[in-house]
């Protein structure tokens, strides 16, 4: 947990001011999660802080690649990463979040742990679906034995069973 202690931004002896910090996020970075869909990283992340008198006002600049799985060839490929969010920090009695870009910290804390928004982030900016990207000619970019073998099932799936065809045409008698 100490490696995680790197993101983590201690903004007490800050003065009101902007600020800025850079982060590089590796394969080490995501050992830490236990269910990440990120298996390798070269991701260069910079965050503008702005601090005020009763808040703080991050922006995070992602930048780089990651390695995820592809849900239609279970390949890993590198995948680019280029996103920026903002998150907002006030400060008060205790420490909440009052919803997905705005966390309240007690006036007693010192510092910012980064690491768990690093990891949403990051996740956040992958797509619903995972699938290698085409290449330059159209062509996929999956593994062709594979899609070899998927085509060949969904071709013995479109033979439809004579009885099915029965039942349709009793269906349509009534």
């Amino acid at each position: 947990m100490s490696y995680l202690k790197n993101f983590s931004i201690e903004y007490v002896g800050l003065s009101l001011d902007n600020h800025s910090f850079e982060f590089e996020i590796t394969d080490k970075f995501f050992t830490f999660f236990e269910y990440s869909q990120i298996h390798c990283s070269n991701v260069h992340l910079t965050v503008e802080l702005q601090k005020q008198e009763r808040m703080m006002i991050l922006d995070f600049t992602f930048a780089g690649e990651v390695e995820i799985t592809c849900d239609r060839c279970s390949d890993e490929f590198m995948f680019p990463i280029n996103v920026t969010e903002q998150l907002i920090v006030k400060f008060g009695s205790e420490h909440t979040e009052e919803s997905d870009d705005v966390v309240v910290l007690a006036d007693t804390e010192y510092q910012l742990d980064l690491s768990e928004y690093i990891y949403e982030y990051i996740h956040l900016a992958l797509p619903i679906k995972v699938i290698h990207p085409d290449d330059e000619n159209g062509n996929s970019g999956c593994n062709p034995e594979v899609l070899r073998i998927l085509n060949s099932v969904s071709v013995a799936q479109e033979e439809v069973d004579p009885r099915w065809e029965a039942l349709k045409k009793l269906k349509g008698d009534l």
